[in-house]
């Protein structure tokens, strides 16, 4: 599947994120990030991966106070 597609497969979401299936689908559960579905297929918007990790940056550099990596 090409970059230039609005929504990829949780298999391709969990690989682009470099985590498990298993902890992708824990995110989906937890609202923690967006998905759409589509017939039977759960797929998520390309969009929604760069919102969710801008959001765990942000917690990071807040976390962190001026955000460089502890």
């Amino acid at each position: 599947m090409g970059s230039d597609t609005l929504l990829c497969s949780t298999e391709e979401a969990a690989q682009l994120l470099g985590i498990g299936r298993s902890q992708l689908f824990e995110l989906l559960a937890r609202a923690e990030l967006e998905s759409v579905k589509i017939g039977r297929r759960r797929l998520v918007p390309r969009d929604a991966l760069g919102t969710y990790v801008e959001r765990l940056r942000a917690e990071t550099s807040t976390t962190h106070g001026n955000g460089d990596a502890a």
